[in-house]
């Protein structure tokens, strides 16, 4: 007599990995679950936190009304068969640790991570959330050895989703009408496309004074800090959305258009660096990077945050 199936196991399903079950992972994990359309394995090293976090979501399922799976473990044999993996392992720079010291410390953290989720997903797309983003994603394409398609980092939908916040207060309107795209290295790098930026397909400069725009440009760049500096943390709800976006779009083949840390070769005039450019993301992971027409202001912007980035990547063991 044949097995009995298990009530509402659905053998059609996705799986995706969330590596680092602090705030961050578990908001990512949190989200993708409450989309029901994939198993979720959460990692982390500290004993009983991925399991109690998974515990939690599941069960939260019952309010919400999805399916829930999700399983917490502290090794990766739970991952194996991954379609996509987020890595948001890694330490916040803490007081006195130079910019250096966080770069060595998370290049350690994100190649070990890398090495063995390799090992049980082969076929993965890997999603890069750790920071400095730019150069952890250097890292992880290096440690799996994986084609650029499918190694990319989580930065631009964050910044972008913070500028368009700012802009939807600011005109009073509805933030599902704003349109807006923020490229370039993540934080002070950052390099807001204002000549692309529309609220309902009003643009920008026709809207809002050039000083207002400049303000919330300045406040975009230093949302984290702006965060940290309330909370004594880093950011975590908005970030964790922003990684489960990517990873909507990949497992659902939705081909979106979004920013994303993707590896440059001659793209927007970089070669060899990853940067935050748009792209579409679809199954296979990077599709296309999608080049902007940019202002010359834009252009040299963009510019400089590539030298900015290239400087950091510069102190990786493993840079190119």
């Amino acid at each position: 007599m044949p097995a009995l199936p298990v009530p509402g196991a659905d053998m059609t399903r996705r799986k995706v990995t969330v590596v680092g079950g602090g705030n961050v992972g578990a908001t990512c994990a949190q989200v993708l679950a409450t989309r029901d359309f994939a198993d979720v394995v959460l990692v982390d090293i500290v004993e009983n936190l991925p399991q109690g976090k998974a515990l939690d979501i599941n069960q939260m399922g019952a309010v919400l009304d999805y399916e829930p799976n999700v399983v917490g473990s502290n090794g990766y044999e739970e991952s194996a068969g991954s379609d996509v993996v987020v890595v948001t392992a890694g330490v916040p720079r803490k007081p006195g640790m130079s910019r250096d010291d966080l770069v060595t410390t998370n290049e350690k953290i994100v190649g070990s991570v890398t090495e063995q989720v390799v090992a049980q997903s082969p076929d993965a797309v890997l999603v890069v959330v750790s920071n400095p983003l730019d150069a952890m994603c250097h890292v992880a394409k290096n440690v799996s050895g994986w084609p650029k398609e499918r190694v990319f980092g989580m930065a631009g939908i964050l910044d972008t989703s913070r500028f368009s916040t700012f802009i939807a207060w600011e005109t009073s309107s509805s933030v599902k009408d704003v349109t807006a795209m923020v490229l370039g290295g993540h934080g002070d790098q950052m390099v807001p496309v204002v000549s692309a930026t529309t609220v309902g397909g009003i643009p920008l400069r026709d809207l809002v004074s050039a000083g207002r725009i400049d303000a919330m440009v300045e406040r975009t760049a230093k949302g984290g800090g702006e965060i940290v500096e309330l909370l004594g943390t880093s950011a975590w709800y908005a970030p964790g959305a922003a990684a489960a976006q990517m990873v909507s779009a990949v497992l659902l083949d939705e081909h979106r258009v979004l920013p994303c840390t993707a590896y440059l070769e001659g793209e927007y005039g970089v070669d060899g660096l990853y940067m935050g450019v748009p792209v579409k993301l679809g199954a296979a992971g990077i599709e296309e990077v999608v080049e902007l027409k940019l202002s010359d202001d834009e252009q040299r912007a963009f510019e400089a945050s590539a030298v900015a980035v290239r400087d950091v990547v510069g102190v990786l063991g493993t840079a190119a």
